[in-house]
């Protein structure tokens, strides 16, 4: 096993300006998997659902190469749900109605099988839980990256810190980034980041592309111009599944690769955003995928000369 991800398996109600949809399956962890399936054939999740969440819906994950032993299932419990509705600039949202449910009191179990594996992604999650993972790996993985968003900043700044100086890269938006450090300017974050533990940032810009920092080099990836933007719940999540699956297959960890990695996140991200909840990414296949590549690659070919 290459990659265990700790996130929510959940439920999710959407509304766009282009529909909106009853419950469906969605969570940090579920778009994690779903998307680094694309790359690791086996891989673990840590997480919890309640007796209600659809066992279909399970045994497609297992099919994927994700194994469950690390997705606790309560009973007389409902699994944990989310509802929101996009503005027309699909940036920016409401959230409609947030029943924690089986997360408010998760506690998160290591099975055996997990020990030893060489990477971990920690969705978006409580720092605290987030730590309890790293705390409960016998091996540190060599790996760390973590994910998390302004609500923890807002009710849980110390638990954060304390997580952030565990883990070895960072993946959040910029307004989150902003938060985090009080900089607006993206490259100073950054570093004040980098102070804080993580060898490397990712600074998502949606629409506008993703930053990666590392010691002394800046890479930007820009994101793929598209006719129609369905839901872009899970998008952030599928592309820091697609850059850790993408990391876990080829198993190297040097700026030039995460560059790769970044650019494997963004062409996922790109498909997600496509259709409602997770239904895109079970569609997409090889040949799909090495197409958009090529797309990436043509946005940022071009030659000039110097003057």
């Amino acid at each position: 096993m290459k990659l265990v991800t700790v996130g929510s398996v959940a439920f999710d109600a959407i509304e766009t300006p282009f529909g909106k949809t009853d419950k469906i399956v969605g969570g940090a962890g579920t778009f994690i998997s779903l998307s680094s399936s694309f790359f690791v054939k086996k891989q673990g999740i840590i997480s919890v659902v309640g007796e209600d969440f659809p066992k279909q819906d399970l045994q497609e994950m297992e099919e994927r190469g994700i194994d469950l032993k690390g997705l606790q299932v309560k009973e007389g419990e409902k699994t944990f749900f989310w509802s929101g509705k996009y503005h027309n600039d699909m940036n920016s949202r409401d959230t409609l109605v947030t029943e924690l449910n089986v997360l408010e009191h998760f506690d998160p179990i290591v099975p055996e099988e997990y020990q030893g594996v060489p990477y971990l992604m920690l969705g978006n999650l409580s720092p605290q839980v987030q730590r309890t993972v790293i705390e409960r790996m016998n091996v540190r993985p060599k790996l760390i990256a973590l994910d998390t968003m302004n609500f923890w900043m807002d009710i849980a700044w110390e638990e954060l810190l304390r997580t952030l100086s565990m883990v070895d890269v960072l993946i959040i938006n910029d307004e989150e980034a902003r938060q985090l450090t009080k900089e607006y300017a993206l490259i100073r974050a950054a570093k004040k980041i980098k102070a804080m533990g993580p060898k490397y940032v990712i600074i998502k810009k949606g629409e506008h592309g993703a930053l990666l920092f590392g010691e002394d080099n800046i890479f930007f990836a820009p994101a793929l111009p598209l006719e129609e933007v369905f839901d872009p719940t899970g998008a952030g999540d599928t592309f820091a599944g697609g850059f850790m699956g993408y990391i876990a297959k080829t198993d190297e960890i040097s700026f030039e690769n995460m560059k790769r990695a970044v650019v494997a996140g963004s062409v996922l991200a790109s498909f997600s955003v496509e259709k409602f909840g997770t239904q895109r990414l079970k569609e997409i296949t090889v040949e799909d995928f090495n197409k958009r590549v090529q797309e990436f690659i043509k946005l940022t070919d071009f030659e000039i000369n110097s003057i």
